[in-house]
């Protein structure tokens, strides 16, 4: 039975192994390679979608295909064999060979869905030590692990499955399945591209309601401005008719006071000609003292100033009428 070595048929190079002191050269030809990658397509999905489903509670038809095929854990164990199969006595070799191999793999094939269809199939961006999300220390080192497994354990019992297989029969098994993977293939890919054209519909959507979203805020804030302006104008129009009325209002206290002296100063003149009563000639005075019944109903005051029979209370009456008219001649010039 086989034991895994490639031979010259493509690998290109005859590997020898030693199996009880006997050389055996064996070779994988391309039915055989694509067979590996179907088979280790479906391992991937089976064990990315029994994952993914036992996280979600729910079921997920995991990978990038309709179908049960996940085309990079495909790619990534056939490439890990042709890189690590050659170092087969040399289990660290085999571990670095693989790893390599399958951090660049993983990291070209990241790279190129992303910039093709705008969309990341995986991203470490949450791990440590990641480089750009599409790879990372973890993963690369369970790549290694990973070549390790398949080299010594995994791979040979898939190895002594396809070789047993006639050419006849695996031939047109394999180029069937092919055909729908590629069928399958052409179809997601379309997809991924009607996805790619959404979304840049939307981004290009969500930056123009940016753009209009600032320019809904440059817009109320010059409306707020523009209303500011007018209520702070209206204010200082305000305060300008404020401290108008207030000048006036003080205009006018000032002319009341200034006419409180004049009247006042005019009642004190008033009340020295009441005290000084010169302009009586002594034959009016005489002739009050010879009738002392007499008075005068409109000219009381006057009448009982000339006869001095009340002057104080006359005095006292006058100047307590005098500061009545005066206080609320006052007040109606404040009002105003």
């Amino acid at each position: 039975m086989a034991s895994g070595w490639f031979g010259s048929e493509i690998c290109g190079l005859p590997v020898e192994n030693e199996r009880k002191g006997e050389e055996e050269m064996y070779t994988y030809n391309l039915t055989q390679w694509l067979a590996f990658f179907i088979i280790y397509c479906f391992i991937g999905w089976c064990w990315e979608s029994s994952f993914v489903s036992v996280k979600k509670k729910k079921w997920v038809n995991r990978g990038f295909m309709h179908g049960p095929l996940l085309p990079i854990y495909g790619s990534g164990a056939v490439l890990i064999l042709f890189v690590s199969l050659p170092f087969k006595a040399h289990p660290v070799a085999v571990y670095f060979a693989g790893m390599i191999a399958a951090t660049i793999l993983e990291y070209v094939t990241g790279v190129l869905m992303e910039s093709l269809f705008k969309v990341r199939y995986w991203d470490y961006s949450n791990q440590k030590f990641n480089f750009q999300g599409h790879i990372c220390l973890t993963s690369s080192l369970a790549w290694g692990f990973f070549s390790i497994a398949m080299v010594y354990w995994v791979h040979k019992p898939f190895e002594k499955f396809v070789l047993s297989i006639p050419e006849a029969v695996l031939s047109p098994i394999v180029h069937v399945v092919m055909m729908l993977a590629a069928a399958d293939f052409a179809l997601s890919f379309k997809t991924a591209i009607e996805l790619r054209d959404v979304l840049v519909k939307v981004e290009a959507a969500k930056k123009e309601l940016k753009l209009l979203q600032k320019r809904l805020e440059v817009v109320e804030a010059v409306i707020a401005d523009e209303a500011q302006q007018r209520i702070e104008q209206a204010q200082q129009q305000k305060e300008e008719i404020r401290a108008r009325i207030t000048d006036e209002k003080q205009l006018k206290k000032e002319q009341a006071l200034v006419q409180r002296e004049e009247i006042r100063k005019r009642i004190e003149e008033i009340m020295q000609k009441g005290k000084d009563r010169s302009y009586l000639t002594k034959d009016k005075l005489q002739l009050l003292r010879r009738n002392p019944g007499a008075t005068s109903g409109k000219y009381k005051l006057a009448f009982a100033e000339f006869r001095n029979e009340t002057w104080p209370e006359f005095k006292a009456e006058v100047k307590e009428k005098i500061k009545e008219k005066l206080e609320e001649k006052l007040e109606e010039r404040e009002e105003k």
